[in-house]
């Protein structure tokens, strides 16, 4: 069964002598509503390049936080990658642009992969784990809220739809970060968000010029 094992928030603090974060995320008991671009008690620092109605609610698998145990040899709580929901046997990696998900009352809509930054690397102690984390390509799915209510460490996860497309997160994540030859595969998800459209486009415009070239 796809389930919830913790549900982490945390609040702006510093982080560093000069960057202020909310990524360091630590879980919570009982139920927590899910509304507007957040869970109760969560929010963002930087509110231009984190959290929206297409970042509000951030899922990272916990057997991807197996691998990066295995990888760095630390013991990661639950809520390391900053994520507000762990999640145990759901492939999140491989998880569809627009798919959606009912979790307790809430149902959240699979938006885009997230895109590592220097704070990653400032809370794993290691300015080298972004250029890993791209590398491994595991980014987790931040999601929008498409329905609004409670939820809790436990809750069983459900997929209630997924589009036919087959554009990953994974996919996405790659042809941006990693091969570009990919963006115009990902572009045939109509639920990716205009930014990260407009990122992906010229590369599949370049692709096709040389292709007819």
């Amino acid at each position: 069964m796809a389930r919830v094992l913790s549900v982490n928030v945390g609040r702006p603090r510093p982080i560093s002598e000069r960057l202020t974060s909310a990524i360091v995320k630590t879980p919570v008991e009982g139920r927590v509503r899910v509304e507007g671009v957040n869970l109760a008690g969560d929010d963002q620092a930087d509110r231009s390049v984190h959290g929206g109605p297409d970042k509000a609610v951030y899922a990272y698998a916990r057997e991807d936080t197996a691998f990066w145990e295995d990888i760095t040899g630390a013991d990661l709580p639950h809520g390391a990658f900053g994520e507000n929901l762990t999640t145990e046997g759901l492939e999140v990696t491989g998880a569809i642009i627009g798919e959606r998900w009912r979790i307790g009352t809430t149902v959240l809509e699979v938006c885009q992969p997230r895109f590592p930054c220097a704070k990653l690397g400032v809370r794993f102690g290691d300015l080298r784990m972004v250029r890993a984390f791209t590398k491994a390509s595991r980014p987790g799915a931040y999601l929008r809220i498409v329905t609004e209510g409670e939820l809790g460490a436990g809750d069983e996860i459900t997929v209630l739809s997924r589009p036919d497309h087959g554009v990953t997160l994974q996919l996405t994540f790659d042809a941006l970060l990693n091969d570009h030859a990919l963006a115009a595969a990902a572009l045939r998800a109509p639920e990716l968000p205009g930014w990260l459209r407009g990122e992906l486009a010229p590369y599949a415009a370049s692709r096709a010029a040389a292709t007819a070239s």
